[in-house]
């Protein structure tokens, strides 16, 4: 009897360090805690930036690549978690459409683009409230800021696509729009939006 006591006893024990075992590893770690949930669009914005706004999915931005003048247009969204680390993650789901033109205006390739991964973030500031704008994209918080992401092309070209949103109440420095790499090529003169146009406008949402 003794020796089933000990042995039920030793059980019991292994039983309770297991229990504990599957708690720790169900509690998020303080890294989790705070990683940023984020979804980034290219938006539709019916007025082209004239009050009162409307955010929708499904815009289009474009960037120019130096010396071939040829341009790239991106349509697109996604989402991706950027760790607390600030570092990359493969957290990250999304794409779009492309399609690419020669410097007179020529169609010259399309397709669809796959995001394989996050290369960085940059949260540079919440958005100034606007009570005026409608936000159909997302219920989470508008912020400014820059993310760099991993991009497949249909095409078998890989890239980085960069996403600059300077939004209301943004520090200097950002870009509003899209810049991209698309195999040697890359469109990185990224034009103003011009008001009143509804095309090269971007935003974030941190869930």
């Amino acid at each position: 009897m003794r020796i089933r006591k000990r042995y039920w006893g030793g059980l019991g024990i292994l039983s309770a360090l297991a229990g504990t075992l599957v708690l720790l590893a169900a509690l998020p770690s303080s890294a989790s805690d705070n990683a940023q949930h984020v979804r980034w669009d290219i938006v539709s914005n019916p007025t082209g930036g004239v009050d009162p706004q409307t955010l929708n999915p499904g815009g289009q931005a474009s960037a120019t690549a130096p010396n071939m003048g040829g341009t790239i247009t991106l349509k697109g969204s996604g989402t991706f978690v950027a760790p607390a680390s600030g570092g990359g993650s493969s957290a990250a789901t999304g794409g779009g459409s492309w399609t690419t033109f020669s410097s007179v205006g020529s169609e010259t390739g399309s397709g669809t683009s796959t995001v394989t991964g996050l290369v960085s973030w940059v949260n540079a500031s919440p958005q100034t409230p606007n009570p005026s704008t409608i936000d159909n994209i997302d219920h989470g918080t508008r912020v400014n800021g820059t993310a760099v992401l991993r991009i497949a092309f249909s095409d078998g070209k890989d890239g980085v696509l960069t996403i600059g949103c300077h939004g209301a109440g943004a520090p200097p420095g950002i870009f509003e729009g899209i810049a991209t790499t698309k195999g040697s090529t890359t469109y990185y003169i990224v034009p103003d939006p011009v008001r009143g146009v509804d095309a090269g406008r971007t935003n974030f949402h941190v869930r």
